[in-house]
């Protein structure tokens, strides 16, 4: 196992279980307690866990992993997720995108698309489109949050809720074990609960690391969501949330694109 996959599987265990002792961590991937320590010391630098003598606990949900650190996990994972995603807008469609890397790589598979007509809050996703020319790219005007290009605050807000489009692709931080939606920013959250409320259909793209994932701030529950595209089989706890909030589910590695 290399040290980025043996990383995300220590970054699932912790978040898991709460607190996973070096030991336990070391035995369950045959490695040295020594090598253990360093793990979990460049995780903890990540903000991806916390280092406690003689084990890890979950990162603190205050404060969200690094955009830079962001950007480059689960890529392959977000690569599935986002061509399931463009593959159910149909050209000439109308759609807001919010922020996330999530949905940077499903603008950028959207590229194959015809005539769609895009409101972004994300400067990287207005970047991807614009040079479309059959596309109608419109950018919300606010507050540019330096570090991760997202536009946000009541003027981002407002300017969202002047619009109705067919769908709404929303990106999260966490999904609880009760269903609900959360993330680290207040402002955000906030233009993100506008686009929900402004979409015909909302379409949540997360990768699997969301689930029980938690964060301060809640966004809303499943029942405002009609599809979820993931890319790995849910849990049954998970299952059935989204059976019980009438939740279409999608599954990458289980869809072959349209």
């Amino acid at each position: 196992m290399s040290q980025q996959a043996r990383h995300e599987h220590i970054v699932e265990l912790v978040n898991a279980k709460g607190f996973v002792s070096i030991e336990d961590l070391a035995t369950h991937f045959d490695v040295t307690p020594q090598t253990m320590r360093r793990d979990i010391s460049a995780l903890a630098v990540d903000n991806r866990v916390r280092r406690f003598h003689g084990g890890a606990s979950a990162a603190p949900s205050t404060q969200n992993t690094e955009y830079t650190t962001r950007k480059h996990l689960q890529s392959p994972e977000k690569s599935q997720i986002a061509k399931i995603v463009a593959s159910q807008i149909p050209d000439h469609a109308s759609l807001f995108i919010n922020i996330g890397t999530t949905n940077e790589a499903i603008a950028k598979e959207l590229l194959n698309h015809t005539g769609l007509k895009i409101i972004t809050n994300n400067l990287h996703v207005a970047s991807m489109v614009s040079g479309k020319e059959d596309f109608d790219v419109i950018i919300a005007g606010g507050k540019v949050r330096s570090k991760d290009g997202g536009i946000i605050g009541e003027a981002t807000m407002d300017f969202v809720s002047q619009f109705r489009v067919d769908f709404g692709i929303i990106g999260i931080s966490g999904i609880d074990e009760e269903g609900s939606l959360l993330d680290f920013d207040y402002q955000e959250v906030r233009v993100s609960q506008a686009i929900m409320a402004n979409s015909r259909q909302v379409i949540l793209a997360v990768d699997h690391t969301k689930f029980g994932r938690h964060a301060m701030i809640c966004l809303g529950s499943l029942q405002h969501i009609d599809l979820l595209v993931t890319d790995q089989p849910l849990e049954d706890s998970y299952q059935k949330l989204m059976i019980n909030n009438d939740v279409r589910t999608l599954i990458a590695n289980e869809v072959h694109p349209a």
